[in-house]
């Protein structure tokens, strides 16, 4: 166990940094500074989803920076991928040379943050906690577990994960997270919005994965020590966060 922290020292420093400034922004719980916050993952998210992408387009920044500008002033944040991809498609429509990838990076990883926002929004700082419980634990709950008793592998996109790694994790996440949830909703509600979420950012994980293999990279950035790109550190979060909107919003 020891030899764990040892070799992942450098992991486990910066995952404790960002825990400490996701605890502040919590604590203050501002719409406006969760907003500036989330916007700044957004932006480095986005330019990371371009290389991933292999795209290019400086435009796309601009619209990446309006969209997330309107999401302030808006009620509901997750109408704005359907307004970008009406935009596009009548673009495509027009000038028939349009790259039709460039709607990619909307689609992820922006769709996906806009449901943090709308987590927020909707359901307060205590879905935020939540969300983070359940993802974490999902990651570090599978990552000690494989680590332990995994031997079966998971999927061939992340040769790493494996199936009892992978149960391991969402069976933690399930026990820690619904206690997270019943600062929300009651019990019944809670356990089952925990074990969606948790599946789901299993996914969330394996898309990002996914992308990368194809790109032939092994991070998606190197902005954070020990974890790489933004992308590589939120990929479960991704998933996990529209999920729980859905479930959420069926269940109530």
């Amino acid at each position: 166990m020891t030899k764990i922290f040892t070799d992942y020292q450098e992991r486990w420093l910066t995952g404790i940094g960002l825990l400490a400034v996701v605890g502040l922004i919590g604590w203050i719980d501002s719409f406006f500074i969760m907003w500036a916050f989330l916007g700044l993952i957004y932006m480095f998210a986005f330019y990371e989803a371009m290389k991933l992408f292999k795209l290019t387009g400086p435009s796309m920044y601009v619209w990446a920076s309006l969209l997330w500008l309107v999401a302030y002033f808006y009620p509901n944040p997750d109408d704005l991928f359907f307004f970008m991809a009406v935009i596009f498609a009548s673009s495509l429509a027009y000038f028939h040379n349009f790259d039709k990838r460039l709607l990619l990076p909307f689609l992820y990883p922006v769709s996906g943050i806009l449901f943090f926002l709308i987590l927020y929004q909707d359901f307060g700082i205590a879905s935020m906690f939540w969300l983070l419980v359940t993802v974490a634990l999902t990651d570090v709950g599978a990552f000690f577990t494989g680590k332990t008793i995994g031997k079966t592998k998971f999927s061939d996109t992340s040769p790493n994960k494996t199936l009892e790694g992978v149960f391991g994790g969402i069976i933690i996440a399930t026990l820690a997270g619904s206690f997270a949830g019943l600062f929300v909703v009651e019990w019944k509600i809670a356990i089952i919005v925990t074990v969606v979420t948790s599946v789901a950012s299993v996914f969330g994980d394996l898309f990002e994965s996914y992308l990368k293999r194809e790109a032939g990279v092994k991070d998606s950035g190197d902005l954070l020590p020990g974890h790489g790109g933004i992308l590589d550190r939120i990929d479960g979060y991704l998933f996990g966060a529209v999920i729980m909107v859905i479930a959420l919003r069926s269940l109530l």
